[in-house]
């Protein structure tokens, strides 16, 4: 029996052109601690925020023109730009997230936050993360934010 060889070649090839239509490894679960990470925002809780990332002073956050390195110093930076008296922190929203694999326990991410103050203003703009899968779970290891 001959298999014309157009149907083999069908055959071969159809599974990895849905291939990048398939879920992103780790996809589910990144986008779960981002909406974790905006609700936690959402109800004032920054060190709730804050679990979405890796607890180290290895932690990056680039931020315009600034550099900080480490969990605490981005949780002080936060506390100190949101929670100080005369600042408030407003409703977050992510948007248009792109998720793509860096390798098995690795990913890069992509999107747009938008925040709504008390006061009427909104400030908006663009991030990148890298996360990092760690025994207990996905972590951001560096975060980079740019804004209006």
């Amino acid at each position: 029996m001959r298999i014309p060889v157009a149907l083999l070649l069908s055959a071969l090839l159809l599974p990895q052109a849905f291939a990048g239509a398939a879920e992103v490894p780790g996809a589910a679960a990144i986008r779960s601690l981002i909406d974790r990470q905006q609700t936690a925002w959402n109800n004032h809780d920054l060190e709730g925020f804050m679990s979405g990332y890796w607890n180290s002073r290895e932690l990056t956050f680039f931020s315009g023109a600034h550099e900080s390195k480490g969990w605490q110093a981005a949780l002080d930076r936060y506390r100190k730009n949101y929670q100080a008296p005369g600042h408030e922190m407003g409703k977050l929203e992510f948007t248009n997230l792109r998720i793509e694999p860096l390798g098995p326990d690795s990913a890069f991410v992509r999107g747009e936050f938008h925040l709504t103050m008390p006061d009427g203003k909104t400030p908006h703009g663009l991030f990148t993360l890298i996360f990092k899968r760690f025994p207990e779970g996905w972590k951001i290891i560096h975060d980079h934010s740019s804004g209006e």
